[in-house]
């Protein structure tokens, strides 16, 4: 059993920061590409940002240069600073995971987390 958990999320000022961190735990035998998605009302869920196991990242156009991500073993970090009212959603983790050497990776999601950044 793999779970994601996402903390950091909250309310922000525009222009503020926040740090949105993820952790996978469970059964795993190793995870490949981690990323952040996000979710506003009404809209697409989105792909913010990922990283490989060797740490290559990438961005969506609308974060790049105020976002970073990063990551540790298990756990992926999203740095977020010079917020705007247009990044509030819901962020969610999601991780690319093999849980024995045998079996083929799957995706597995977290839960979400808010983050608001009001005007």
């Amino acid at each position: 059993q793999v779970q994601l958990v996402e903390s950091g999320g909250g309310l922000v000022q525009a222009g503020g920061s926040l740090r949105l961190s993820c952790a996978a735990s469970g059964s795993i035998f190793s995870i490949y590409r981690m990323s952040w998605y996000r979710q506003a009302p009404g809209k697409q869920r989105e792909l913010v940002a990922s990283i490989t196991s060797g740490g290559t990242s990438n961005y969506s156009n609308s974060v790049k240069g105020r976002f970073t991500i990063s990551r540790d073993k298990n756990t992926v970090n999203l740095q977020m600073n010079s917020l705007k009212p247009e990044d509030t959603a819901v962020y969610y983790c999601k991780a690319l995971i093999k849980v024995t050497d045998w079996s083929r990776p799957d995706d597995y999601w977290g839960q979400g987390t808010q983050v608001t950044a009001s005007s």
